[in-house]
């Protein structure tokens, strides 16, 4: 089957009385399509199927319904990933209020930055992550972990609210790297369009088990653990912390998918004999793949590392590049069916425009910042990007990140990417600085594997060797580790303010 005619088989699927399903009523379709089927399992004795999800859900459903909670009232959640995740979060969504699942590893700061933008009427809060909301003040009521608990344990039916497919549904808070947290609007035709333009992509069904070790509030895990799985009756292994034993036992449960940013693939390869053999597709997103990591993915277990590409504003998938052959690993492919692509402000290299129904209402509060990036229906990725010969997408790095140097070019991932290829090398990452006479120039911030002597003179060199000359960072500052944010991407707007230091 073409990825056409899976797009057109799952959007049959996923549509009813003449239009696509309310991302609110997924969880009880599902119950009724696949009560036995296991929806989420952390392990063999600790599982719930699609109807006790439904039921715990609709418990909470009812809850929010006694204490007034209305359609297009916003809800946050603050949890790990963990069952609870998805009882609270399906129980929001079905009353037809706006789950806000948030990051939690953000400072107390940026979460009250969050909740006084988003002005939730509750907030659901794990025991470990209560803590963070001490001392902001002015809070809605809480619910606490007990509480959910004891409310989802009196299994219930409700019948969820179905809101207009083109009205908020969900708000996606950006991780800030550059700026504050701004909330990605996005809609349950945003949502469901997405997961079939994924689903066809993948080729997904509903035997699939999902290995969901990155943050249930990520939008990448929001579309294939919580939204795809659930409509197509996928099962998620939940891994609830990324230690050496939980991964392990994760596997054991025996995933068809994979899903995790590069440096997930990167501890992978330092564990060496993991067991893929049940998985299907290997998929790495969140952040710039390098080259280094992708051939240890290969060399090591001798499967290929596919490359996707999306933002939270996209909902979030672009492209995913699955084709069997060897490309570089900023080569995502063709973009998924109904993504319509442009190039602009440069030839061939210019910034990367996409338009289709997956692409967000707006920014929540923020209409200069929408205005900025949205324009007659067509998303400014702030990527720079070029398209090969067959149509493929080639990222070439982020428009801000850009470098210029006496009015030429520097792109940061092109270089990061030579640097990441020393086998010295762990991470690294390139920003700009600027001289004096207001030229800019690289700097390549790296964490090395182990203590290596003279380093700087020893990656300049290298870079000599593979690079054009003004390419060639002018420092390299060596650090134990790079700040992450809490997506497990390098946070260059941390490294920028060390730079200005």
């Amino acid at each position: 089957m073409s990825e056409d005619e899976k797009y057109q088989q799952l959007y049959a699927e996923l549509s009813e009385n003449g239009d696509l399903v309310y991302v609110g009523k997924l969880l009880a379709r599902a119950a009724l399509l696949f009560p036995q089927k296991i929806a989420v399992m952390v392990s063999e004795s600790n599982k719930l199927t699609y109807h006790e999800l439904y039921a715990a859900a609709s418990a909470i459903s009812k809850h929010l319904e006694q204490k007034n909670i209305k359609p297009g009232d916003r809800v946050v959640l603050l949890y790990e990933n963990s069952i609870n995740f998805y009882i609270a979060y399906f129980g929001i969504l079905q009353t037809g209020a706006i789950v806000v699942p948030v990051n939690t590893f953000l400072h107390e700061k940026e979460l009250t930055h969050i909740i006084a933008d988003a002005t939730p009427k509750i907030i659901f809060v794990s025991d470990s992550l209560a803590p963070k909301l001490a001392t902001i003040s002015q809070l809605p009521p809480l619910i606490n972990q007990q509480e959910l608990t004891d409310i989802s344990s009196k299994p219930t039916t409700f019948t969820p609210y179905i809101r207009n497919n083109d009205e908020l549904a969900i708000i996606l808070y950006t991780s800030g790297t550059t700026g504050v947290p701004k909330g990605v609007m996005l809609s349950s035709r945003n949502v469901i369009t997405n997961v079939i333009q994924g689903g066809a992509r993948f080729k997904m069904s509903e035997h699939e088990r999902l290995y969901c070790v990155l943050p249930l509030f990520h939008s990448f895990t929001q579309n294939t653990c919580v939204w795809a799985s659930t409509a197509l009756g996928a099962t998620v292994i939940i891994i609830p912390k990324m230690s050496r034993q939980h991964l392990i036992e994760g596997f054991a449960l025996r995933p068809t998918v994979m899903l995790g940013v590069p440096g997930l693939y990167a501890l992978f390869c330092r564990f060496k004999t993991l067991d893929f053999s049940s998985v299907r597709y290997l998929i790495c997103g969140g952040d710039a793949l390098t080259d280094t990591i992708r051939k240890y993915v290969e060399l090591i277990y001798g499967r290929k590392l596919c490359n996707g590409y999306g933002l939270s504003e996209t909902s979030p998938f672009i492209a995913v590049n699955f084709d069997d052959v060897v490309t570089p690993t900023n080569n995502i492919g063709k973009p998924c069916v109904g993504v319509e692509l442009q190039i602009r402000d440069g030839a061939p290299i210019g910034v990367l425009w996409v338009k289709g129904p997956n692409i967000m209402l707006g920014y929540y509060n923020a209409p200069e910042a929408t205005a900025h990036v949205l324009v007659d229906g067509w998303f400014n990725t702030g990527d720079l990007a070029r398209l090969d010969a067959q149509g493929n997408i080639i990222i070439c790095g982020r428009e801000k990140d850009l470098i210029v140097h006496k009015g030429i070019k520097i792109y940061p991932q092109e270089v990061e990417n030579i640097i990441a290829t020393h086998p010295a090398v762990m991470m690294c990452a390139v920003i700009g600085d600027t001289s004096p006479d207001g030229d800019e120039f690289p700097v390549a911030y790296v964490s090395l594997k182990e203590p290596v002597d003279h380093a700087e003179q020893l990656l300049t060199e290298y870079c000599k060797q593979h690079l054009a000359p003004y390419k060639v960072p002018r420092k390299f500052i060596i650090l134990s580790t790079l700040p992450l944010t809490g997506t497990g991407k390098i946070d260059k707007k941390e490294l920028k303010k060390t730079a200005a230091q």
